[in-house]
Protein backbone atom coordinates (compact mmCIF):
# COMPACT_ATOMS: atom_id res chain seq x y z
CA UNK A 1 0.00 0.00 0.00
CA UNK A 2 1.16 3.27 -0.99
CA UNK A 3 1.38 6.46 1.43
CA UNK A 4 -1.24 9.16 0.30
CA UNK A 5 0.02 13.31 1.57
CA UNK A 6 -2.82 15.65 2.00
CA UNK A 7 -2.21 19.16 2.17
CA UNK A 8 -5.25 19.64 4.72
CA UNK A 9 -6.90 21.77 7.00
CA UNK A 10 -8.40 23.95 4.26
CA UNK A 11 -10.50 23.45 6.01
CA UNK A 12 -10.43 20.94 8.49
CA UNK A 13 -13.77 19.43 7.76
CA UNK A 14 -12.76 18.89 4.13
CA UNK A 15 -9.81 17.59 5.16
CA UNK A 16 -11.66 14.56 7.77
CA UNK A 17 -13.65 13.74 4.97
CA UNK A 18 -10.61 12.95 3.27
CA UNK A 19 -9.03 10.93 5.67
CA UNK A 20 -12.42 9.27 6.57
CA UNK A 21 -13.09 8.13 2.41
CA UNK A 22 -9.49 7.03 2.32
CA UNK A 23 -9.36 4.47 5.49
CA UNK A 24 -13.03 3.73 3.93
CA UNK A 25 -11.41 2.57 0.61
CA UNK A 26 -8.53 0.96 2.26
CA UNK A 27 -10.63 -1.33 4.13
CA UNK A 28 -12.59 -2.31 1.16
CA UNK A 29 -9.69 -3.18 -1.06
CA UNK A 30 -7.77 -4.51 1.66
CA UNK A 31 -9.81 -5.68 4.50
CA UNK A 32 -11.70 -4.46 7.66
CA UNK A 33 -8.90 -4.61 9.73
CA UNK A 34 -7.09 -2.30 7.46
CA UNK A 35 -6.46 1.37 6.97
CA UNK A 36 -4.60 4.19 4.58
CA UNK A 37 -1.12 4.89 5.09
CA UNK A 38 -1.46 8.77 5.05
CA UNK A 39 0.44 11.47 6.18
CA UNK A 40 -1.47 14.82 6.35
CA UNK A 41 0.34 18.42 6.40
CA UNK A 42 -2.34 20.79 8.21
CA UNK A 43 -2.25 24.08 7.33
CA UNK A 44 -3.74 27.28 9.18
CA UNK A 45 -7.15 28.10 7.17
CA UNK A 46 -7.41 31.59 9.30
CA UNK A 47 -4.42 32.13 7.07
CA UNK A 48 -5.34 30.93 3.91
CA UNK A 49 -8.78 32.36 4.13
CA UNK A 50 -7.11 35.61 4.70
CA UNK A 51 -4.36 35.63 1.64
CA UNK A 52 -7.13 34.38 -0.37
CA UNK A 53 -8.94 37.69 0.80
CA UNK A 54 -6.12 39.83 0.14
CA UNK A 55 -5.92 38.06 -3.74
CA UNK A 56 -2.03 36.80 -2.24
CA UNK A 57 -1.84 33.60 -4.91
CA UNK A 58 1.91 34.40 -4.36
CA UNK A 59 2.18 33.70 -0.43
CA UNK A 60 -0.46 30.74 -1.05
CA UNK A 61 2.07 29.18 -3.81
CA UNK A 62 4.37 29.36 -1.35
CA UNK A 63 2.47 27.52 1.54
CA UNK A 64 1.07 24.90 -0.63
CA UNK A 65 4.50 24.16 -2.10
CA UNK A 66 6.53 24.28 1.24
CA UNK A 67 3.46 21.75 2.55
CA UNK A 68 4.44 19.63 -0.54
CA UNK A 69 7.57 19.55 0.04
CA UNK A 70 7.28 18.14 3.67
CA UNK A 71 4.92 15.21 2.21
CA UNK A 72 7.37 14.35 -0.53
CA UNK A 73 10.07 14.04 2.35
CA UNK A 74 8.10 12.23 4.47
CA UNK A 75 7.48 9.46 2.51
CA UNK A 76 4.51 10.45 0.63
CA UNK A 77 3.76 8.87 -2.74
CA UNK A 78 1.37 11.35 -4.22
CA UNK A 79 0.02 14.15 -2.71
CA UNK A 80 -3.82 15.20 -2.58
CA UNK A 81 -5.15 19.37 -2.21
CA UNK A 82 -8.10 18.29 0.85
CA UNK A 83 -9.77 21.48 -1.31
CA UNK A 84 -11.03 22.64 -4.56
CA UNK A 85 -9.94 26.49 -4.05
CA UNK A 86 -6.30 26.01 -3.30
CA UNK A 87 -6.00 23.99 -6.66
CA UNK A 88 -5.40 26.92 -7.86
CA UNK A 89 -1.95 26.81 -6.29
CA UNK A 90 -1.42 22.98 -7.82
CA UNK A 91 0.84 24.30 -10.78
CA UNK A 92 3.15 25.68 -8.34
CA UNK A 93 3.22 22.61 -5.85
CA UNK A 94 3.91 20.07 -9.21
CA UNK A 95 6.88 22.59 -9.83
CA UNK A 96 8.66 21.53 -6.70
CA UNK A 97 7.74 17.44 -6.15
CA UNK A 98 8.80 14.87 -7.68
CA UNK A 99 5.99 12.74 -7.11
CA UNK A 100 2.32 13.08 -8.23
CA UNK A 101 -0.40 15.63 -7.28
CA UNK A 102 -3.82 14.36 -7.98
CA UNK A 103 -6.39 17.27 -9.92
CA UNK A 104 -9.65 17.26 -7.80
CA UNK A 105 -11.27 18.43 -11.13
CA UNK A 106 -9.74 15.51 -13.28
CA UNK A 107 -10.91 13.11 -10.84
CA UNK A 108 -14.30 14.28 -10.61
CA UNK A 109 -14.35 14.78 -14.64
CA UNK A 110 -13.77 11.35 -15.31
CA UNK A 111 -16.36 10.71 -12.41
CA UNK A 112 -18.74 12.20 -14.04
CA UNK A 113 -18.07 10.89 -17.68
CA UNK A 114 -18.92 7.51 -15.89
CA UNK A 115 -22.17 9.05 -15.47
CA UNK A 116 -22.75 9.58 -18.65
CA UNK A 117 -22.92 13.21 -17.63
CA UNK A 118 -22.20 16.27 -20.31
CA UNK A 119 -23.47 18.90 -18.43
CA UNK A 120 -22.85 19.96 -14.57
CA UNK A 121 -23.84 22.53 -12.06
CA UNK A 122 -20.11 23.44 -10.30
CA UNK A 123 -20.76 24.94 -6.58
CA UNK A 124 -17.90 25.93 -4.67
CA UNK A 125 -16.02 29.10 -3.12
CA UNK A 126 -16.23 32.37 -5.47
CA UNK A 127 -12.70 31.29 -6.48
CA UNK A 128 -13.49 27.86 -7.60
CA UNK A 129 -17.15 29.52 -9.21
CA UNK A 130 -15.16 32.39 -11.16
CA UNK A 131 -11.79 31.62 -11.90
CA UNK A 132 -11.18 29.30 -14.67
CA UNK A 133 -8.77 26.68 -13.63
CA UNK A 134 -11.74 24.36 -12.59
CA UNK A 135 -13.95 24.70 -15.39
CA UNK A 136 -10.68 24.59 -18.09
CA UNK A 137 -9.84 20.86 -17.17
CA UNK A 138 -13.78 19.73 -16.81
CA UNK A 139 -14.08 21.42 -20.98
CA UNK A 140 -10.96 19.21 -21.59
CA UNK A 141 -13.11 16.25 -21.04
CA UNK A 142 -16.21 17.60 -23.00
CA UNK A 143 -18.14 19.02 -20.14
CA UNK A 144 -19.58 21.93 -19.85
CA UNK A 145 -19.91 23.34 -16.49
CA UNK A 146 -23.03 25.76 -15.07
CA UNK A 147 -22.33 28.40 -12.32
CA UNK A 148 -24.51 30.28 -10.43
CA UNK A 149 -25.78 34.11 -10.77
CA UNK A 150 -23.56 36.34 -8.85
CA UNK A 151 -25.94 36.56 -5.74
CA UNK A 152 -25.92 33.05 -5.58
CA UNK A 153 -22.19 32.69 -6.06
CA UNK A 154 -21.90 34.88 -2.98
CA UNK A 155 -24.47 32.88 -0.84
CA UNK A 156 -22.70 29.27 -1.81
CA UNK A 157 -18.80 31.19 -0.96
CA UNK A 158 -21.10 32.53 2.02
CA UNK A 159 -22.08 28.98 3.30
CA UNK A 160 -19.06 27.20 2.69
CA UNK A 161 -16.99 29.81 4.80
CA UNK A 162 -19.14 30.12 7.10
CA UNK A 163 -20.81 27.15 7.86
CA UNK A 164 -19.77 23.66 6.31
CA UNK A 165 -15.88 24.93 7.18
CA UNK A 166 -17.16 24.72 10.93
CA UNK A 167 -19.37 21.84 10.55
CA UNK A 168 -22.51 23.26 10.29
CA UNK A 169 -25.16 24.03 7.48
CA UNK A 170 -28.34 26.49 8.60
CA UNK A 171 -31.21 24.95 5.93
CA UNK A 172 -32.84 27.50 3.88
CA UNK A 173 -36.07 26.95 3.42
Amino acid sequence: MKTIGLIGGITPESTILYYRILNKLAASKYGESHSAKVIVNSVDFGEISQLQSENRWDLLNEIMSKAALSLEHAGASCILICANTMHLSIEAVKAVVNIPVIHIAEATSKQIITKGLKKVALLGTKYTMEKTFFIDVLKTFGIEAIIPGLEDRDDVHGIIYNELSKGGFKPRI
